[in-house]
């Protein structure tokens, strides 16, 4: 009997990814563009290819990878009708009180604190870019993207928090400063 294999590399899991997003019409450049888009409202002098490697770098997260080839999954069982009542209705049309959809997405844009769960808060609403085509595409008959709208949409939010963290991380060391303590007595 061989050994079954449940454990890879990082590189790996960004190739399977990679692959799997693109085989559901999305690229990395697609993502990048929501997390441009998201932070440009913050942070000036934004460049894209740093949007685009912190998007490279989410995907190559353990949980991450784990959400994606779940999400797609379950959206493809939907797409197959294979999964049991009343879960296929629910998932298939996408109940807006469902909810099991967004809590993976706050966990995955989570991975870079709190503002990373707000940040997905605003692309679920205003559905940006690739985020918006999945949604539409998703209420075609035939095609379900409940899962994988809102895991786009997190690694974007992730995405760009990790960018204004890099973008604030660079800032903190053009600046001096002299330390100060909330406890010394003047």
């Amino acid at each position: 009997m061989s050994k079954v294999r449940t454990v890879f590399t990082r590189e790996e899991m960004f190739e399977m990814n990679v692959k799997s997003l693109k085989e559901r019409g999305v690229t990395i450049e697609d993502i990048a563009t929501v997390t441009y888009n998201q932070q440009k409202k913050y942070t000036k002098d934004i460049q894209f290819s740093t949007c685009l490697e912190s998007v490279e770098k989410i995907l190559s997260f353990r949980d991450v990878f784990h959400y994606i080839q779940l999400s797609i999954a379950i959206d493809v069982l939907a797409e197959k009708k294979l999964l049991p009542q009343p879960l296929q209705d629910i998932v298939y049309h996408d109940l807006g009180l469902f909810g099991v959809d967004e809590v993976m997405g706050l966990d995955v844009a989570g991975t870079y604190g709190t503002i990373g769960q707000t940040n997905f808060g605003d692309i679920d609403v205003n559905k940006p870019g690739i985020v918006r085509k999945l949604n539409e595409d998703g209420k075609e008959e035939g095609i379900c993207h409940t899962f994988l709208d809102d895991i786009v949409g997190a690694i974007a939010a992730a995405a760009s928090t990790r960018v204004a963290q890099v973008m604030n991380e660079a800032d903190a060391h053009q600046v001096d400063f002299e330390m100060i303590s909330l406890f010394e007595e003047e």
